[in-house]
C-alpha cells in the first residue's frame, strides 16, 4: 500500500455530493477508473460500474453509494493526526477511497471484480441508483457475491432486516364535544391499538449464527377536526422491522393479525412501503474466506441496507466497511488511518487470493 488513504478520503469528502447532487463526484471517479487498464467502465446516469473481464470462475462485486446527507458544519475535510473528519467520512467516502485505490492497484485479481459506485442511497428507495441499475442494466450487476461498504466498523454485518410501513386508520363518528356520547371518538380508540403495539414482544430468530431482533414502533399520529368536535378519524403510522426468515407478505400478515383485536369493520390497515429482508448468505465460500482468513466478527444487520437488492436476485451479499456506523450522519463523522488500512488489506487479500 503506497497511497495515503486519509488524504484520498479527504479528497472525496471535499467533493460535495448530497443526494441528487452526485454528478461532480461521479465525474471524478469516472475519470480515475477510465485511466485504469483492463477495466470496462459504463455510466448510467450518476451510477458508475467498472468491471474486469478476465474469465475467472468467480465474480465479486464491491460497491458503495456516492451520496451523503446534508452537511452539519462538516462539509469540508480536516485531518488531525491519524484521523480524517468530515461529511461522509464514515458513510461512506472512506470505503469509496479504498475501492478506487484497489481498482488501480490490483491489476491481476484472482477473481473477476465489479466496482460499483451508485447514487441516491440516502433518500427514498424509489430513487435509489442501485434500483435504477437493476431495472435498466441488470447485466452490469451480475455477480456471485456482493460486498457493500456501508459503515460497519470493520465487522461483517450479514444480511439485513426488512421494513414495512403501515398506516392504520380508525373510524369514529362526529359529535359536538358538549354531547360526546352521541359520537365515537376515533382518537380515544387509538389507546387500545397503541397498547397492542407497546406490548409487542420482538422476535429474535437466529439465522446462520446471527441473531436478528425485530422491532415495531408507532412513528406518526394524525387526527382531530376542531376543538369542539369529537373526531371521526385517527391515523397512526407503524414501522415494523422484520427478520430475514420472513418475506414481506408473511410479515404483513403477522402484523395485521396482531392488530386485529383493535380493528373494526370500518377501520383500514394499509401497507404504504415495504422493503425485503436479506438472508445472511454466510455459506458462500467467498464470505467464508473473508471472515475466516481474518477472524472477522460477524453480526446481524438490524437495519435495512441495499444488500437486499442483491439477495432478492439470489446473490449473497454482506455489509463490510471501515466507518463507525454510530457516527454516520452526525457532526462527529470521522475515520482513522488504522481502520482504512485494515479495510484495504483485507479486501486486497480477498481479491488476490492471498
Amino acid at each position: 500500500m503506497t497511497a495515503d488513504l486519509l488524504a484520498k478520503t479527504a479528497e472525496l469528502i471535499d467533493v460535495a455530493s448530497v443526494s441528487y447532487q452526485e454528478q461532480p463526484i461521479v465525474d471524478l471517479i469516472e475519470v480515475r477508473l477510465r485511466s485504469v487498464p483492463g477495466l470496462a467502465v459504463e455510466r448510467v446516469g450518476d451510477n458508475l460500474v467498472a468491471r474486469t473481464e478476465l474469465g475467472r470462475p468467480l465474480r465479486v462485486l464491491i460497491g458503495g453509494h456516492t451520496d451523503t446527507v446534508p452537511p452539519n458544519g462538516n462539509a469540508t475535510a480536516r485531518i488531525e493526526g491519524d484521523v480524517v473528519w468530515g461529511l461522509g467520512a464514515a458513510d461512506m467516502k472512506s470505503a469509496l477511497a479504498v475501492m478506487l485505490e484497489l481498482a488501480a492497484a490490483v491489476d491481476e485479481p484472482a477473481v473477476d471484480v465489479t466496482w460499483l459506485f451508485y447514487a441516491r442511497e440516502e433518500v427514498r428507495m424509489a430513487d435509489n441508483g442501485l434500483r435504477e441499475l437493476f431495472e435498466v442494466r441488470p447485466d452490469l450487476l451480475a455477480a456471485d457475491v456482493a460486498l457493500l461498504g456501508e459503515p460497519s466498523g470493520g465487522v461483517v454485518e450479514a444480511g439485513c432486516q426488512g421494513v414495512l410501513r403501515a398506516v392504520v386508520t380508525l373510524a369514529g363518528s362526529r359529535a359536538h364535544t358538549a354531547r360526546p356520547w352521541m359520537g365515537v371518538n376515533a382518537i380515544h380508540r387509538l389507546g387500545e391499538l397503541l397498547s397492542l403495539v407497546d406490548a409487542y414482544e420482538p422476535r429474535t430468530p437466529v439465522i446462520d449464527g446471527c441473531q436478528y431482533r425485530e422491532s415495531l414502533q408507532a412513528v406518526a399520529v394524525e387526527g382531530g377536526v376542531a376543538g369542539n368536535v369529537v373526531p371521526d378519524r385517527a391515523e397512526v403510522t407503524l414501522g415494523y422491522r422484520f427478520a430475514p426468515d420472513r418475506d414481506a407478505a408473511t410479515a404483513e400478515a403477522a402484523l395485521s393479525d396482531m392488530l386485529a383485536p383493535a380493528l373494526g369493520d370500518d377501520d383500514l390497515f394499509s401497507v404504504v412501503e415495504r422493503a425485503p429482508a436479506a438472508p445472511p448468505g454466510l455459506g458462500h465460500p467467498v464470505l467464508q474466506r473473508l471472515i475466516g482468513r481474518h477472524s472477522l466478527e460477524v453480526r446481524a444487520k438490524l437495519g435495512l441496507t441495499d444488500v437486499a437488492f442483491f439477495a432478492l436476485r439470489g446473490i449473497p451479499a454482506a455489509n463490510f466497511g471501515p466507518g463507525d456506523p454510530t457516527l454516520a450522519h452526525t457532526a462527529q463523522e470521522r475515520v482513522d488511518r488504522s481502520a482504512l488500512e485494515a479495510y484495504y488489506s483485507i479486501l486486497e487479500a480477498l481479491l488476490t487470493g492471498t
